[in-house]
C-alpha cells in the first residue's frame, strides 16, 4: 500500500464518520453512550472485531 493510498483511506474513513454524525446525530450519541457503558473487556472485544472486519474488507477488496 502506498502512502498516498493510506492517506486516501484515512480520509475516506473520516468522511464516512463525519457523514454519520451529520446525518444521524441522535443515533451517534446513543451509540457512543452504549460504548461508554460497556465494560472494558467487552469494549476491547468490540474493537478487535471491528478491526478484524475492516481487515477482511480490505483483503476482500483486493487491496493487498
Amino acid at each position: 500500500m502506498t502512502p498516498a493510498a493510506l492517506v486516501a483511506a484515512l480520509g475516506l474513513v473520516l468522511a464516512a464518520e463525519g457523514l454519520l454524525y451529520a446525518l444521524f446525530p441522535g443515533l451517534a450519541r446513543s451509540a457512543l453512550a452504549w460504548l461508554i457503558a460497556l465494560p472494558e473487556t467487552r469494549l476491547r472485544a468490540v474493537g478487535f472485531a471491528a478491526a478484524g472486519l475492516g481487515a477482511l474488507t480490505v483483503l476482500a477488496a483486493g487491496a493487498f
